[in-house]
């Protein structure tokens, strides 16, 4: 996730962390990057709270293209793991969530944000969706590093 995000600085990187969830945590065992689509997703937005500009550049937003989730779902499925979470970075901004991250987010999943700042990594944060749809930090545990997979 790192080397995405400083590799596609400055504009917003995303991906899918995949993995299991259990009773008590959720745990990524493998993190798929995927093509920030924003520009031609831009249009799915408007009205969405958080999105008073919707600007056409992937430096303040990003969008994952519904057959990537689509495609994503499926392949997880089948080699028996699930969608855990989406990762996304705000380039030259804290990895606190938005407005517009709130108003996209879903309950089930955790977001982690990737700060970076000057083309390098400065904080990765992750967040989750409260009952009152409201985002609460969540404690991230490294265990050791994988390989990351392109569904682009």
């Amino acid at each position: 996730m790192h080397a995405h995000a400083e590799n596609i600085y400055p504009e917003e990187c995303c991906g899918l962390l995949m993995g299991k969830v259990g009773d008590r945590a959720k745990t990524v065992t493998e993190v798929w990057q995927t093509e920030n689509s924003w520009d031609a997703e831009a249009v799915r937005f408007e009205g969405v709270e958080g999105t008073a500009v919707l600007e056409s550049n992937k430096h303040h937003h990003f969008s994952i293209a519904p057959e990537v989730m689509l495609k994503a779902q499926k392949e997880a499925r089948a080699r028996q793991l699930d969608i855990v979470g989406i990762y996304h970075s705000h380039p030259d901004s804290a990895a606190v969530p938005s407005e517009f991250d709130r108003a996209i987010a879903w309950q089930q999943y955790s977001y982690i944000i990737i700060s970076v700042r000057e083309g390098k990594v400065r904080d990765l944060r992750s967040w989750s969706l409260d009952d009152e749809d409201q985002f609460q930090p969540e404690e991230v545990v490294a265990v050791e590093s994988r390989a990351e997979n392109n569904l682009y």
